[in-house]
């Protein structure tokens, strides 16, 4: 991952008392995703790492946006006001932004839907990371793609025998053993249900009328 220069000397920390605003914007949409403060390190550590740090003022230390999540914000370019006192950064977002699973922390309203699976995809990457002994995440993801495959597959089809020849409830509980599995089968090869969405939030906007 390639860094972009900048003069951190340009940067006036002294009127913040060590912190500036720093605000984050889409480098493909424009979109402005969010806010954060920096202190020099948070500042130095995102131009060396690629990754957006900011210093958080709640866990009093340097906190990358999705060390825990993994939706991560990769750095694209940093720029300073006139009075030097405010940052703006281009980033490319991986994953919804807000810790409500919005793209961005201005939505208006919660998607509650986009909310749940990112926090599912939270969950099934600090597995995969983890890998903790006895979870059964584990256990399906040491049999390889394959075996996550062949889970998918098996999961789709209770879905659809559910559907036709069970009540409601059997359905949505076979639903549910679906999108796990296919969760952990898009975390394998690198993507998340945030790609999903995406892709779906597109073709809503291009498709045809229905």
């Amino acid at each position: 991952m390639s860094t972009p220069q900048f003069d951190i000397a340009r940067v006036d920390f002294a009127k913040g008392e060590g912190l500036v605003p720093a605000i984050v914007q889409d480098a493909t949409t424009a979109r402005v995703l969010m806010l954060g403060y920096m202190d020099r390190e948070a500042l130095r550590h995102t131009l060396s790492t690629g990754l957006v740090t900011f210093w958080s003022r709640s866990k009093q230390r340097l906190w990358t946006k999705g060390e825990t999540s993994g939706h991560t914000l990769e750095l694209v370019s940093v720029a300073v006001d006139c009075d030097g006192d405010t940052l703006l950064l281009l980033a490319k977002p991986n994953g919804p932004t807000c810790h409500r699973g919005c793209e961005t922390c201005f939505d208006p309203q919660e998607d509650a839907l986009a909310a749940e699976l990112a926090r599912l995809d939270g969950v099934i990457a600090q597995r995969l990371r983890d890998r903790p002994v006895g979870s059964y995440t584990t256990r399906l993801v040491e049999g390889g793609i394959r075996r996550v495959a062949q889970k998918v597959g098996e999961e789709g089809v209770e879905v659809a025998l559910a559907a036709v020849a069970q009540d409601e409830d059997a359905l949505v509980n076979e639903a549910a053993d679906l999108i796990f599995h296919l969760g952990v089968a898009l975390h394998l090869r690198g993507r998340n249900f945030q790609d999903v969405l995406r892709l779906l939030r597109n073709r809503a906007g291009t498709g045809p009328a229905s």
